[in-house]
């Protein structure tokens, strides 16, 4: 796999108030966000959608992940991870929305 970006996501996120009160946790749709955006290829118009995805553990505001990508397999399939400090926080599998809409 290979490093496709890093985000962190700041303290003052809008996402954040509530999502938990004085224990706050980066809601999973946010990192998938992210992730998707680090690792879509620019010669995708159609986009990519979630074939699965498990998250490991919590992400904090203010922690830096790292997105890892695999090459695309021969039917638009993409694995991924996401990690902080090394650790993997959530990992899956994307593919192309062409793919997709050809099955």
């Amino acid at each position: 796999m290979n490093e496709h970006g890093r985000f962190t996501i700041p303290a003052d996120h809008p996402c954040l108030p509530g999502h938990f009160p004085g224990d706050p946790v980066v809601p999973g749709v946010v990192l998938l966000d992210h992730a998707l955006a680090a690792i879509r290829p620019a010669d995708s118009p159609a986009g990519l959608e979630i074939a699965r995805v498990k998250f490991r553990r919590p992400v904090r505001p203010q922690q830096a992940v790292a997105v890892e990508a695999g090459d695309p397999d021969g039917h638009g399939r993409v694995v991924f991870r996401c990690r902080v400090e090394g650790d993997t926080v959530v990992e899956g599998m994307v593919r192309s929305r062409a793919a997709a809409d050809s099955v």
